[in-house]
Parts: C-alpha cells; structure tokens; sequence
C-alpha cells in the first residue's frame, strides 16, 4: 500500500483525475496552505489532496450563529468539519497539482490546478495551520469491456449533450474533440454530466474502468428521457457551473 500525506483541501464538489480545477482562495487556513506550495520548486509537483465534504462547510462561519448571535464563530483550519473532521469527508478524493498560483494584493490566491490520482482518505490532522491527510493512492483498473462500454457512453453523452444544447443546435462537442481511452472518457463524462455530489462522488470511487461506465450509461440515458420530456428545460443555464469560492 502505497501511502502519501498532502494537505487537504475540502470542497463541495468532486474533482476527477484529468479535471481542471480553478480556485479563488481567500480563507486564512488555505492562504497558509498556498503559501506553503509556493516554498515547493517550480520543477517540482505543488501538490494537494482535494476531497468532497459529506458534512459540513466548504467556507467556515464568520458571523456570529443562531440562537447565540454574540457566540464566535470557530476558527482553525477544521472550522466547520466538527470535531472528527474524517468523518465529514468522503472516504475517496484525488489529487490535485497546482500549475498556477497566483498571490494577489490582498493576499488573497488565485489557483489552477488538474485531478491527477485518486486516493482513499486514512487519517486527517487538524493540528497545523491548515489541514493535512495521510492518504493511499487507488490504482485505476481497467475492468471487462471497458473499452466497447467508453464507445457506448460516448454515444450517450452526445445525445445528452444534444439535448442540453436543443434539438436545433450542433451538439456541444464534435465527436474529434472527445476522447477515446476508457478511463478518461469515464472521468470526463463524470464531471461533465449534471450530478449531484453524491452520485459524483460515486462515480469517483468507483472500483474500475467498466464499473464506473456502466453507471454512466444508465445515468446519461436516464437524464437524457427526463431532458426529453422537459422540453422547458433552461439547457443554456445548465451547461455552466460555479466556481468555487475557495
């Protein structure tokens, strides 16, 4: 088993290996963080573990609470995690390499960074100026019929994403634009589908290749019925997401 500890950096949100993730950074346990990977050399992978919260807050309070409004709001890098902040964590994230880190005037970050690998939560360590997590690195298998499954869930997206756009309009992606290996073809689709984080989140830890493409077919001919008979469907809207506020 092959274990590594990063720093942990929880969001609302699934990130997938070979995803862009732009982050805008401004609480003080992050800015610490960045801070940090910019001591990493250039040459070298600034690296942090991004996983998605099951109970909790992605931002932590900085106002007063209910019912005590004169009450202070809890600080530290697991505010708003509880206090097993583990538990408030899906077991499965995946790393994230950070290209850019921009430092702006305020002192607040700007962030690029792309999913590499996917790893299984161990342990969280709340004792340092921000999060850190000992983690161990899930190998991606390839599973029966991956490869027949990626063609089939290729097909599907295009009819999905047809339906998004409207039945008048190109498709959203020519068919040159999207892959053809199974595994990235399983992460793409799976970050690219409209999802809750749950059913992301399941997607992510799925146990292989095939496994994870099966689920998407089943999910994207169930979304594209529900878009076929919604024909009211704000498409234009659901094809943007929001940027994280961290």
């Amino acid at each position: 088993m092959t274990t590594v500890r990063l720093p942990l950096f929880p969001l609302n949100s699934v990130l997938f290996p070979g995803l862009v993730l732009p982050l805008n950074v401004f609480e003080e346990r992050y800015r610490a963080m960045m801070r940090e990977l910019l001591k990493t050399p250039e040459e070298e992978p600034r690296r942090f573990a991004v996983v998605a919260i099951r109970d909790g807050h992605e931002v932590a309070p900085s106002a007063p609470g209910l019912p005590d409004r004169t009450a202070v709001p809890d600080g530290g890098p697991a505010a708003g995690f509880g206090d097993e902040p583990v538990k408030a964590f899906h077991a499965v994230g995946c790393v994230a390499d950070a290209a850019t880190i921009r430092e702006r005037a305020d002192g607040s970050f700007e962030v690029l960074a792309t999913g590499t690998t996917r790893v299984r939560l161990l342990s969280v360590d709340a004792s340092g100026p921000y999060l850190t997590a000992e983690l161990e690195e899930l190998p991606e298998e390839a599973g029966d019929e991956s490869g027949p499954l990626a063609e089939g869930v290729l097909r599907a997206f295009r009819q999905y994403q047809k339906r998004l756009a409207g039945a008048r309009e190109r498709s959203l992606s020519s068919g040159a634009d999207l892959p053809d290996e199974p595994s990235v073809v399983s992460y793409l689709v799976a970050a690219a589908v409209m999802l809750d984080v749950p059913t992301k989140q399941r997607l992510l830890q799925a146990p292989d290749t095939a496994s994870r493409l099966r689920d998407e077919l089943k999910i994207l001919r169930a979304e594209t019925a529900i878009i076929r008979n919604l024909p009211s469907l704000p498409a234009s809207e659901l094809t943007r997401g929001p940027t994280s506020l961290n």
